[in-house]
């Protein structure tokens, strides 16, 4: 497959050919930066590792230059940035055992571009490719710009799939915006207390971020570890870690389905969920 972007690749972990490695995928994560993938779709990571009747495939849509830096890597211009993004990517793709890597290339300004379509072009080849069962995506409410531009593209690409090619599932998932606040009937929850070790090693292998004042490893065990004990306030923990989404099933199924307007329904049920329970208490 012939990406868009000179500087674009796709980095198969056991070697197989690329067409072959994108048609065993059955989840898919999509990501603007790379370390994204390992912080929220983890999930699909841990349900493929270890089996060959499921496969994970990675895709990371920008090119990592503007990515803050620290310690050994601060005197690194962003073409050497770039450089270093991609061969962390490609060792977490190797320890999670990844079916395929895809590594896009764009700027963030080009994905923050809503009159930019060939992200979307892009995103709509690699999903025909792949056929994936389930996709995880950044959610919509999250609070960087270039995760919501890459979600919305995400939706754009799912709704131009034929009926039979989408995916089973889409979800939006957490970065820069945990879910907690969602109500609990809303949320997609995921259990991902198993395989610590390997969470910890995808993070870890990111030492650009790490080591640049970034500590997404300890970050995101912590949350996905207090959101297992803050779940349920009347019962003792069932799990060691949760991780929360939303579900984009579907936005992806109703092209005419209004975005905004399907994420200020979270908004609204969240508010009036606070609004019923605190006018309990007033006279």
């Amino acid at each position: 497959m012939k990406l868009f972007k000179p500087g674009a690749e796709i980095y198969v972990p056991d070697g197989l050919e690329v067409s072959q490695s994108l048609a065993r995928t059955t989840q898919m994560g999509i990501a603007a930066h790379h370390d994204d993938l390992e912080i929220m779709s983890f999930h699909g990571i841990l349900q493929c590792f270890g089996r060959d009747d499921a496969w994970y495939s990675g895709v990371v849509v920008t090119n990592g230059a503007g990515s803050p830096r620290d310690d050994l890597y601060a005197s690194f211009s962003d073409d050497e940035m770039r450089e270093v993004r991609k061969v962390e990517q490609r060792k977490a793709a190797f320890v999670g055992e990844y079916a395929a890597q895809a590594m896009l290339d764009y700027t963030s300004s080009e994905v923050k571009d809503p009159a930019n379509t060939d992200v979307v072009d892009e995103l709509v080849r690699l999903l025909e490719a792949a056929r994936p069962d389930i996709v995880h995506t950044h959610n919509l409410a999250d609070k960087h710009d270039t995760h919501v531009g890459v979600a919305v593209k995400v939706i754009e690409a799912a709704r131009r799939l034929s009926p039979e090619a989408r995916p089973k599932k889409l979800y939006g998932c957490e970065v820069w915006r945990g879910l907690d606040w969602v109500n609990d009937e809303d949320k997609v929850i995921f259990d991902v207390d198993s395989h610590e070790n390997l969470a910890s090693a995808l993070l870890g292998v990111f030492d650009s971020q790490i080591c640049g004042g970034k500590r997404y490893d300890l970050a995101t065990l912590g949350r996905r570890r207090s959101y297992a004990t803050y779940y349920a306030s009347h019962g003792t923990d069932s799990t060691g870690q949760l991780a929360f989404a939303m579900d984009l099933t579907p936005l992806m199924m109703d092209p005419t389905r209004d975005i905004a307007g399907y994420v200020d329904g979270y908004i609204q049920r969240f508010a009036q969920d606070v609004s019923s329970r605190l006018g309990k208490f007033l006279k």
